[in-house]
């Protein structure tokens, strides 16, 4: 789509500034993938940690708990 009038711009520059603008590109293509990466699934991992401690606390215990704790 753009791919002609980006390479047609950066044929008009000197050799220094289209260093510049390859590590731009380069900045923002990593950018973009660390974005993909936050916005994948949540992880559950820590599902059950505290299975240990039912019998000691109700659910309802341990939200007022975490609300304290905030």
């Amino acid at each position: 789509m753009y791919e002609r009038e980006i390479e047609m711009k950066v044929q008009q520059l000197p050799d220094v500034l289209r260093r510049e603008v390859l590590d731009y590109m380069e900045f923002l293509i990593n950018k973009h993938n660390s974005t993909k990466i936050k916005a994948k699934k949540f992880r559950f991992d820590w599902e059950g940690a505290l299975s240990g401690m039912r019998g000691e606390f109700t659910s309802v215990e341990l939200q007022h708990r975490a609300l304290e704790l905030r």
